[in-house]
């Protein structure tokens, strides 16, 4: 994996001709966690999906890119859906972008990384035979296996128990680290325990919050963790 860059986003955007956001200025830090929260259809996604590359059907006016180069090949994306395809084993679906490529998988990183996220038992299972918490494991192991130095999130954990959402939570903080990652989420105990810089995202623009000085993954009981989920969700009650 190369260096993780940093990210920026200035400007407005719109889609048929409804304004999605105005004045943005985002920063997305290199190597570290970047949670960006705000209400429905202030445009959080819009932001990931423009970074990503997809957003075609996007009216964007400014700038947005990485600090040393092009994003073009350096980002994976993990959503709130697993998107895995019911009718491959799970191995297929963690080499599923090489496949996509027409490149050869390689059998031996893709049981690395199985083994990685704990899954090496499942290799040959099909999704229906796995639990939800799995299904997002093999989400996390195929983002891993496209190895990109940018990682972007879409509220990836919103669908699973509260249990399952905090152990991975700590998961992926583990196996993404040094990676630049950014992390849309409307929760504001997951951008508290994960965050090392945190965004509220408002029609005028994006507002900073002091994050916890605990090393990330913050413990769900840590004070300080707490005392900032608190004031997120009165932040954000602020805009509804």
């Amino acid at each position: 994996m190369t260096k993780a860059p940093s990210l920026y986003m200035r400007g407005r955007a719109e889609i048929d001709d409804v304004s999605i956001f105005e004045g943005l200025s985002l920063n997305v830090v290199a190597g570290q966690w970047t949670c960006l929260l705000g209400s429905s259809g202030v445009g959080k996604s819009t932001v990931l999906k423009l970074f990503a590359g997809l957003g075609e059907h996007v009216d964007f006016e400014g700038e947005y890119g990485a600090s040393d180069g092009a994003l073009e090949g350096r980002i994976a994306l993990m959503a709130q859906s697993d998107l895995l395809l019911p009718w491959l084993t799970v191995s297929e679906n963690v080499a599923l972008g090489a496949k996509l490529r027409a490149e050869t998988p390689d059998p031996a990183k893709v049981a690395k990384v199985l083994e990685r996220v704990g899954l090496s038992d499942k290799a040959a299972r099909k999704p229906a035979e796995l639990s939800g918490g799995q299904r997002q494991r093999v989400a996390l192991a195929r983002t891993l296996m496209e190895d990109r130095p940018v990682v972007l999130l879409d509220e990836p954990f919103s669908a699973l128990d509260a249990k399952t959402r905090s152990r991975m939570q700590e998961l992926t903080a583990e196996v993404l680290d040094g990676r630049t990652v950014l992390l849309v989420t409307h929760d504001p105990a997951e951008a508290a325990r994960l965050g090392h810089v945190i965004h509220v995202m408002t029609e005028h623009g994006i507002e900073d919050v002091t994050p916890p000085t605990a090393a990330v993954p913050r413990s769900v009981e840590d004070p300080e963790a707490l005392r900032v989920q608190a004031s997120l969700l009165a932040r954000l009650r602020e805009d509804n």
